[in-house]
């Protein structure tokens, strides 16, 4: 007798290798939900949040965005876009070259970030959930189904490592918890973008237009935020949605586009920074933007020193100190020992040139040094200057700087009969002071930006790329390793100078309190390095812009009071642990950090 056997029919269940999402629900219900979510986001923002105009922006209208409903309505906008993106609707498949699905995960986030913290501030400024209106209640809801679509859409899950059965429970916790962060990772990974299609030179460089109009556009609503709820709420916005752009792929095409047209690209960020002090009504955030500027140029000063040679430098702000000390002191101020008053020209000469000389002083006996030993003897020229200013008062020392006072009443610059001290009409625009120092401030950086371009792509530039990376392999292959850093040093504390002198007359007062190793406000040598390591080593955009983010956030962050720097201190911790070659690397500095695996598609050559 025989018997038939056969394999009951069962079931398919979803093998380990098919691709889900982090919550449990249909990836073509979930892509539905995020966006239907992202939509009645939009719609959420054109209703009244709040009963009452005591919470700042006025919340109140209907049919009228305000405040913090601004940027939840561009934060819905881009979830909406990209979600039909990925449905292939026609005229938005531009949108998601490298895949869809990470760009909406990242956008709704922002979206229910920036909503729910305008929720809570509310509740807890006004009283209590009472004084929510409708409005409000949709937004969160919408914002809330629209992530939980999102977090459901599929992703490769990693699979997990091997453990050992014998291991201990705090192991197999370990290993357990190491798995999930690699599958969050993985739910926010994209693609590899497409290539950018062929365009005209003339559609590329309307592209690079815009896409500085852009910038210009998130930069002056960003420094011109005028309370503390909107500035936070413009953080959250802005940091999710540009990783959503990043992850989507239009900043690798971005990148692309404007590497073919790096003059065109550079010329035109000037011209866009140019028209900064035009969008302004008063002289109030032109003072932001000067300052930022000083910054940022010295900044970029110390990434020939810190990005191209590789040289910790603890005290560069001392070189700027060098450079401000020397044109007030030439400069017509009373409380200068000399009585003289130079003109401008003669005044940068003086600044630059006293930092020249002291560059080469501190570094030709120190630069035969290296590492830690090299930042030791820096941190402590730096501080030596700061005591040194200060001592110099008639009591301690010759009565050169004033001591603890300063060089005060410095008198403001008069360049070819042009008054910076005074307010001028320009096309029916008022110019204020420090609208017109923002302009001499910004022809003084792209004489810096120039110098660093033409000096990283020279043979000494390349010398000073060969030392940073291994100095005894560039010293057994011919470079005068001392020379070199030599050259590095003193050109750095040169265009560290240069800005000093437009500092001095600025700021009215230059004292020693201004040029700490470390303090609340920048710049310092603390702040100078953090915007250096933060923009990424070796670029002219990264410095620029990380000196810009940490001179901008600090101070819209003084209500935090004395958690300012815990505050401050954490976001520079978690940009370093998840983008540590900085927000704009270089070519190697990229590869540095990124395994073959995971390298990056674009990768800049000068971060232009």
């Amino acid at each position: 007798m025989t018997t038939q056997t056969s394999t009951p029919n069962t079931p398919a269940t979803p093998t380990a290798n098919t691709p889900t999402g982090l919550i449990g629900i249909p990836p073509h219900a979930g892509r539905a939900l995020a966006t239907a979510g992202g939509a009645l986001t939009v719609v959420s923002t054109f209703l009244a949040w709040t009963w009452t105009s005591e919470f700042p922006g006025d919340l109140t209208y209907y049919g009228y965005p305000g405040g913090l409903q601004v940027l939840v309505l561009v934060a819905g906008a881009l979830t909406t876009l990209f979600a039909l993106s990925s449905y292939g609707v026609r005229g938005l498949r531009w949108l998601t070259p490298a895949g869809a699905d990470a760009a909406i995960k990242l956008a709704a986030l922002a979206a229910f970030a920036t909503t729910w913290y305008t929720v809570l501030a509310i509740s807890l400024e006004l009283g209590g959930l009472v004084n929510l209106e409708p409005g409000a209640y949709l937004a969160a809801t919408a914002t809330l189904l629209a992530l939980l679509g999102a977090l459901s859409l599929p992703f490769e899950r990693p699979e997990p490592d091997p453990i050992d059965p014998d291991e201990t429970g705090w192991a197999r916790f370990q290993h357990n918890a190491g798995h999930t962060w690699q599958t969050v990772k993985a739910a926010f990974t994209s693609g590899t973008p497409r290539a950018v299609p062929p365009l005209s030179s003339y559609a590329e460089i309307l592209i690079i237009v815009g896409i500085l109009s852009l910038a210009l556009v998130v930069f002056t609503y960003g420094i011109g935020t005028e309370y503390d709820e909107l500035f936070v709420g413009f953080l959250i916005t802005a940091g999710f949605g540009f990783a959503a752009l990043n992850k989507s792929g239009l900043i690798a095409q971005a990148s692309h586009i404007t590497a073919r047209h790096q003059n065109i690209t550079v010329c035109g960020a000037f011209i866009a920074a140019a028209c900064f002090p035009f969008t302004q009504t008063d002289d109030q955030y032109a003072t932001l933007g000067v300052y930022i500027l000083i910054f940022a140029t010295v900044a970029l000063g110390l990434n020939i020193v810190v990005g191209l040679a590789g040289l910790l430098d603890l005290g560069y702000v001392a070189f700027l100190g060098v450079g401000a000390y020397a044109a007030s002191l030439v400069s017509g101020s009373p409380s200068s020992p000399f009585g003289v008053h130079f003109p401008f020209w003669a005044a940068v000469l003086v600044g630059a040139i006293a930092s020249l000389i002291f560059g080469v002083l501190i570094g030709a006996p120190t630069l035969r040094l290296r590492g830690d030993y090299l930042a030791i003897v820096t941190l402590g020229f730096g501080e030596i200057f700061r005591i040194a200013v200060n001592n110099l008062d008639g009591t301690s020392g010759p009565d050169l700087t004033n001591g603890s006072n300063g060089i005060s009443s410095i008198p403001d610059l008069t360049i070819l009969g042009f008054d910076l001290g005074a307010p001028h009409d320009i096309a029916g625009f008022t110019i204020g002071r420090f609208a017109n120092y923002f302009f001499l401030m910004l022809a003084i950086t792209a004489v810096v930006v120039l110098v660093f371009r033409r000096s990283s792509d020279s043979r000494i530039g390349r010398a000073w790329v060969a030392i940073r990376e291994d100095e005894t392999a560039a010293l057994a292959m011919g470079i005068n390793g001392f020379r070199v850093k030599l050259i590095a040093f003193a050109l750095g504390a040169t265009l560290a100078g240069l800005a000093g002198t437009v500092q001095a007359h600025v700021t009215y007062t230059v004292t020693p309190e201004q040029y700490l190793f470390a303090g609340t406000t920048p710049p310092n040598s603390a702040f100078l390095l953090a915007a250096v390591v933060l923009g990424g080593m070796g670029t002219i955009a990264g410095p620029l812009i990380g000196a810009s983010l940490l001179f901008l956030i600090p101070n819209k962050l003084q209500f935090l009071g004395d958690y300012q720097l815990l505050a401050f201190g954490l976001a520079l911790v978690l940009i370093m642990r998840f983008r540590p070659e900085g927000l704009i690397p270089n070519r190697r500095r990229q590869l540095e950090f990124h395994t073959e695996d995971d390298a990056p598609a674009v990768l800049s050559k000068t971060g232009a």
